[in-house]
């Protein structure tokens, strides 16, 4: 049996892309007859204390360490746990999910057992990490130390092999649950009533968590400009990062009434429940500033809702602007709302057979079963000689 430590700063039942990734991973991983010991960390314990593992199935646990204030704190403290986990199951490489923190700790500790390892880029740990506050240096010494790189995207690749000279990276890209994430409301007890949104309303939807990166004011604007023309409300299908709810409140206090017609469903545990809140879309906006591909965009082209993005990271390797969605450039995301309100004039079959194309889209490329395809190629060249 093969055993791999998989190291990731979310795991769920957190919040965002990051841990729906990781938990998606770990399960194909399991499948793919990999034992697999998720370490994670937690703003809900004690700072440096270790619950007993979580055990998720036959071949999966979970550790989950408390975080100190600070990183210098939580990973010397981490290094000590992998060791301590290392010497009972002596694993046979490890997993970084992001690039920092847990790409550099997976990296250095697999070097100093003398273990392979692997870090996977996922959004804007290259982006964020390249400029301060991040750490240049350490982002190199992760890219160019650690035996194998995955991305998420032909974009993100591209900027690996412009940081650290190699050539080798594997594009590993996200993928969707095709089962859950269909066209059919799964959960019919989930209404437009039941969420407050009146009959004569146009839905915009944003699944995921909402802060700055993800074009937080964009999308407040875009509901402006549609709130002008015709009823509106913006449902966003998840939760409010808590340090940008004051860019909520400022707009409240500018507009209210176009304040009212914001609706937060909160976290939602379930991806089922995912899926029937992005049913009720009638546009789906993504107007990211930076992205590898996002989970949330993927899961609603699934779902056959018509999507508008910006073009950021790994987004337009996804959508073909016109065929299976709509793209904007970063810099015009200041004219999101027009572009809603053009794409709910278009006519009916038009609208068809573009949220028939984006379903395709997703089946073609980014099923759970091509998915486990590449992790397989991924685990043969990490591991090629554990039994």
């Amino acid at each position: 049996m093969k055993r791999l430590l998989f190291i990731t700063e979310r795991f769920t039942p957190d919040l965002g892309g990051l841990a729906r990734s990781a938990t998606r991973l770990v399960a194909s991983l399991c499948q793919l007859d990999v034992e697999v010991d998720v370490v994670t960390w937690s703003r809900y314990l004690q700072p440096g204390e270790v619950l007993p593992p979580e055990t998720v199935d036959a071949k999966s646990r979970v550790y989950r360490i408390g975080l100190y204030r600070h990183w210098d704190m939580t990973m010397p403290h981490t290094l000590n746990v992998l060791e301590w986990l290392h010497s009972s199951h002596q694993y046979d490489a490890v997993w970084g999910h992001y690039l920092f923190p847990s790409g550099f700790l997976a990296t250095w500790f697999a070097g100093m057992q003398g273990i392979a390892s692997t870090v996977s880029a996922r959004g804007n740990d290259i982006d964020k990490e390249m400029f301060p506050p991040g750490d240049f240096a350490r982002l190199q010494w992760t890219l160019q130390h650690t035996q194998l790189i995955t991305a998420v995207s032909g974009d993100m690749a591209g900027k690996i092999k412009l940081l650290s000279g190699r050539d080798d990276v594997l594009v590993l890209k996200n993928a969707v649950d095709t089962e859950i994430f269909v066209p059919q409301q799964v959960i019919k007890e989930i209404s437009r009533e039941s969420l407050g949104i009146a009959p004569e309303e146009v839905v915009l939807g944003f699944c995921g968590e909402l802060r700055e990166k993800k074009g937080q004011q964009f999308l407040l604007n875009a509901l402006t400009t549609v709130r002008n023309q015709r009823p509106a409300c913006l449902l966003i299908i998840g939760e409010v990062r808590t340090n940008q709810e004051s860019v909520l409140q400022v707009y409240a206090t500018g507009q209210p009434e176009n304040a009212q017609r914001i609706i937060i469903t909160g976290h939602l545990p379930h991806p089922q429940a995912v899926a029937a809140h992005l049913h009720l879309c009638d546009v789906y906006l993504q107007p990211s500033l930076w992205e590898g591909t996002p989970n949330a965009l993927l899961e609603a082209m699934a779902c056959g809702c018509c999507c508008i993005a910006s073009d950021a990271g790994g987004i337009p390797e996804v959508i073909t602007h016109g065929e299976n969605g709509f793209i904007m450039a970063r810099s015009q995301l200041h004219k999101l709302g027009e572009a809603v309100l053009e794409c709910l004039a278009m006519p009916l079959a038009n609208k068809s057979h573009i949220t028939q194309a984006a379903r395709d889209r997703i089946l073609t490329e980014y099923s759970i079963a091509q998915e486990q395809q590449r992790l397989q190629r991924v685990i043969e060249l990490l591991m090629p000689n554990s039994v």
